[in-house]
């Protein structure tokens, strides 16, 4: 194996300090080293990577292309460094970290209030929960658990169901007030909101209205369900979304279920995690943690737990 092109710490920091003062003498002073130390740290960094990183004009320290292109890709390993050092910096020596990864929306409307009070009973395991919109290798990855929607199949993964849900046409009321109806066949001719992770959505509420809409594909499209849902609370068109997730909305009168048409989803959510890791602590308190919250604290896999309650 070649032998890595590996800098010091310490040039780093001179280079960074010295781009960002554009001066030798005032990166000395923030660094608590002489003058001579840092332009000695930069002189040698500049050995290594066989390119100038300053040069002087008029008297005056300015960065070469070169030093501005490098200044980027330090900023970045300085930038990574600092978090890495705080992350472990805000642990004790007993904390496991728990990664989790979940779709947006369920993440924020669901997931998140049903977390409460898991810190106070668990308080060994640091949760870090990201979004993730595209499927992944749970046995490749860094998340330790995942959240999706589907079929209770994820290749190399235990899959544990949560629950159902069913989808609602919904709309503003100031938009209800432009565009009247009561019936199915009232949307037809409507902008419908499109969600990009259910892009046959309306063409099946359609079909089970028995009804054929040209527009059932057509329509603003949103990455996320929480921006569908937005765009329907600003009047922008009508959104199918699963009643579980607009049921603040729907008790605040911010949106509005004009036309009774809901209709199951072909597909439940699911709880994840690679198999090699069913009987790692962490993972098999948060996982009973969250089945509770779902109404069953002894779901199996592939098991379909009954609706979400309202």
């Amino acid at each position: 194996m070649s032998r890595r092109l590996m800098p010091s710490m310490t040039a780093l920091q001179c280079f960074e300090a010295a781009a960002r003062h554009l001066s030798f003498t005032r990166a000395a002073q923030e660094l608590h080293l002489t003058q001579s130390a840092v332009s000695k740290q930069v002189a040698q960094l500049e050995d290594l990577l066989r390119h100038p990183l300053f040069q002087r004009v008029r008297r005056r320290l300015q960065l070469t292309p070169a030093g501005a292109l490098y200044l980027a890709e330090v900023n970045k390993i300085l930038t990574q460094i600092d978090m890495s050092s705080r992350y472990i910096l805000s642990y004790g020596a007993e904390t496991e970290v728990l990664r989790v990864a979940t779709q947006p929306t369920f993440g924020a409307r669901w997931l998140i209030p049903a977390l409460k009070g898991f810190g106070k009973q668990y308080p060994q395991i640091h949760l870090e929960i990201s979004n993730a919109l595209e499927p992944f290798d749970l046995s490749q990855s860094r998340a330790d658990i995942a959240f999706f929607f589907g079929q209770g199949t994820w290749p190399g993964a235990t899959c544990l169901a949560l629950f159902d849900e069913e989808v609602v046409p919904v709309c503003a009321p100031e938009w209800l007030a432009e565009h009247p109806m009561t019936q199915p066949a009232d949307l037809t001719g409507v902008v419908l909101l499109q969600c990009t992770s259910r892009p046959e959505a309306w063409h099946e509420w359609f079909l089970a209205q028995q009804l054929h809409s040209p527009n059932s594909y057509h329509g603003p499209r949103f990455d996320t369900f929480y921006m569908c849902i937005h765009a329907a609370v600003a009047g922008c068109g009508m959104a199918l979304i699963p009643r579980y997730l607009v049921e603040e909305e729907l008790a605040s009168g911010k949106l509005v279920a004009p036309v009774p048409a809901a209709m199951p989803s072909a597909g439940s959510h699911f709880i994840a995690y690679s198999e090699h890791a069913a009987q790692v602590p962490k993972v098999k308190c948060f996982v009973q943690w969250i089945l509770e919250r779902a109404g069953s604290g002894c779901a199996t896999a592939g098991q379909v737990i009954p609706k979400h309650p309202g």
